[in-house]
């Protein structure tokens, strides 16, 4: 490195910082400017990582250079005790180390499948990871994500997970981006890594990612966990731009088109189970180092790259994982076909919506405030009246075996969902099996539908007047507006979180 280098970037940094002073000052929206000096960090934070990267392989040349300053060994001594038992399988061999080592791998999302992930990445010595998340931990995220520790419950995610990695392998660089992946953001940000994985759970972020990796031209390893399922797949690979039939296929080739919104469970809704997630985060590690260290499809290679694929790994299912095998780029797509009307211009600009392409995931109100009524007001009511009422329990049995008032029917929503919701006429009287007898009776006494969150419980409750049993109006039936997460603010304190 020119001695002249270090003063260069100090020049620039001080240049940013006094143009970040300058935007302050200047810029009617702060919500702009944070944006703009958020951006600056992260650029600044990589100028540093360069810096500490080019010193480090200074440094390493110099140790391992004979006395006529040629290279003898590629590797430091240490590395070569690191990742020698890697180093001695075939595929990897010595040239796929020193690819791994100049790698730049970047990870969105920091939770269960990037906790994994990054864990055997930074062990397989990739040299540089990047990691973006906006999230800090908490403690309902410990039994899964396993970077994090209890002492870093309230810590950025990406700051607790690189805290772990630096002491599993302190050799690679490591870059945190505290922050939401955003269409304005994501093409700068990924253009400094070669590999990208989607680690995020949720729709809208992954046609995102994908959309970003084709157009900057990265590799995309993508995978999702949900209950004891995940899927797996490799994506953009080999990365070819917009029209190249010989390019791999994009998320959006595999799914046009998105689920319907109201389909979408995420994990704190549906669970999740810890080895599942993590399996699927090893499996996209794995995935990464094999796009890194197999060369290009050419004449004579011995190692052609996988054909496309989607795994689906089920943990109760034998066997556990099946795969399906995926067509080429679709010749319509929306991003990686010749009639492709993404670009990248159009994501930064936000022209291409995701929000509005897959949906809003704040579920509307199904009932009026009529038919709604809050946990405080419910408990007041019947805590000390003996007026005859019932509640209906509308989540799973395992939920419903956690904890649930006393004297509710469990009732899961599923089996709600499962039968017709035709109101019965003269013909056909008889209601579904789940309905139970004193709901089919005239009696008037009000009927309350409660669930975990507040979304179900509309949903059954609206169920139940199709089926008349609220006898033309004469009964009451509504639910507890914000279910048990209420629950536990208004009423009980002490009600079991989960």
């Amino acid at each position: 490195m020119r001695k002249s280098e270090p003063h260069k970037y100090r020049g620039e940094l001080s240049f940013a910082f006094t143009s970040a002073l300058t935007r302050v000052n200047t810029m009617g929206s702060l919500e702009e400017t944070c944006a703009s000096l958020r951006a600056r960090i992260t650029a600044t934070e990589q100028q540093l990582a360069d810096l500490k990267r080019d010193l480090a392989s200074a440094q390493a040349q110099s140790e391992r250079g004979n006395q006529d300053g040629e290279l003898r060994w590629p590797l430091l001594q240490e590395e070569y005790k690191r990742y020698g038992r890697q180093m001695i399988v075939s595929q990897v061999g010595l040239p796929g180390q020193l690819k791994l080592r100049s790698a730049k791998v970047l990870l969105v999302g920091a939770g269960g499948l990037g906790c994994p992930a990054a864990q055997y990445l930074a062990g397989a010595g990739i040299g540089t990871i990047g990691l973006i998340d906006g999230d800090t931990v908490e403690v309902s995220n410990l039994h899964r994500q396993v970077l994090h520790r209890t002492a870093n419950v309230g810590k950025y995610k990406v700051d607790s997970a690189i805290e772990s990695l630096r002491d599993l392998n302190p050799h690679p660089t490591y870059i945190a981006h505290r922050t939401h992946l955003t269409p304005d953001d994501a093409p700068a940000i990924f253009q400094q890594y070669d590999v990208i994985l989607d680690c995020t759970d949720n729709p809208a972020t992954r046609y995102l990612i994908s959309d970003t990796a084709v157009l900057c031209g990265k590799p995309l390893v993508s995978a999702s966990a949900l209950r004891t399922e995940g899927q797996l797949m490799v994506l953009n690979n080999p990365p070819r731009a917009p029209g190249d039939k010989t390019g791999g296929p994009c998320y959006r080739c595999v799914f046009p088109k998105p689920p319907p919104a109201d389909s979408v469970v995420s994990c704190a809704d549906g669970g999740i189970l810890g080895p599942v997630v993590g399996t699927m985060g090893v499996l996209q590690a794995l995935e990464a180092i094999k796009v890194i260290t197999t060369p290009e499809t050419a004449e004579g290679t011995t190692r052609p790259r996988d054909p496309p694929s989607l795994h689906i790994f089920s943990a109760y299912s034998s066997p556990l994982v099946r795969t399906i095998r995926l067509r080429s780029r679709r010749a319509n797509c929306a991003v990686c076909s010749a009639e492709a009307t993404v670009t990248l211009d159009t994501i930064r600009s936000g022209s291409t919506d995701y929000v509005f392409f897959c949906g809003s995931t704040n579920l509307p109100s199904l009932l009026s405030p009529e038919e709604r009524i809050s946990a405080r007001e419910y408990n007041e009511r019947h805590s000390v009246s003996s007026e005859s009422h019932t509640v209906i329990d509308v989540r799973d049995e395992a939920q419903f075996g956690i904890c649930s008032l006393a004297n509710s029917i469990n009732i899961p929503i599923s089996t709600v969902l499962a039968t017709s919701s035709a109101r019965p006429t003269e013909e056909a009287t008889h209601l579904p099996s789940w309905v139970p007898s004193e709901l089919a009776s005239d009696s008037t006494h009000p009927i309350y539908v409660v669930c975990r969150l507040g979304n179900d419980s509309q949903i059954v409750v609206k169920k139940m007047k199709d089926l008349g049993l609220d006898q033309h109006g004469k009964r009451f039936i509504g639910d507890i507006r914000g279910g048990f997460k209420s629950w536990k603010a208004q009423v009980d304190h002490e009600w079991p979180e989960y």
